[in-house]
């Protein structure tokens, strides 16, 4: 038998899927039914409406969207915060601009790796001529 203590209220538990105790379990599924209910209701809401009038957290709601309790197809304006910057996206975990920014800084790390490794590769101690045949 596996116990752990739970990560949100610090109870002994014995481990489950959800890796919480059944108290979290069941405080995390009525918040849950609060924000589908609530959405049933009103289509349009953002995710800040939606955390003001059910009193859930922005950090969890994105975690019923990320689990996919909540889907973001029937909820034209809803949204939830880039990791980076927090401008609201759809999909994913950064928004278009945080993950090109990304991708050019990736980039110039193994441009910058390349030639680091070209000078190394060249630096025998010995002389090299261009243009000889």
């Amino acid at each position: 038998m596996n116990i752990d203590n739970c990560p949100r209220c610090g109870r002994l538990y014995t481990k489950n899927v959800r890796d919480m105790c059944p108290a979290c379990i069941k405080e995390q599924d009525q918040k849950y039914e609060m924000c589908a209910n609530y959405l049933r209701q009103n289509r349009g809401a953002t995710i800040y409406e939606l955390s003001e009038a059910t009193e859930v957290s922005i950090a969890q709601i994105t975690r019923f969207i990320r689990e996919g309790r909540i889907s973001l197809m029937d909820v034209p304006n809803m949204g939830y915060p880039c990791e980076t910057c927090t401008n609201l996206i759809r999909e994913g975990n950064l928004c278009e601009s945080c993950r090109s920014r990304l991708m050019k800084d990736i980039n110039k790390l193994n441009i910058d790796k390349d030639k680091s490794s070209f000078a190394s590769k060249n630096s025998n101690g010995t002389y090299q001529t261009y243009g000889r045949e």
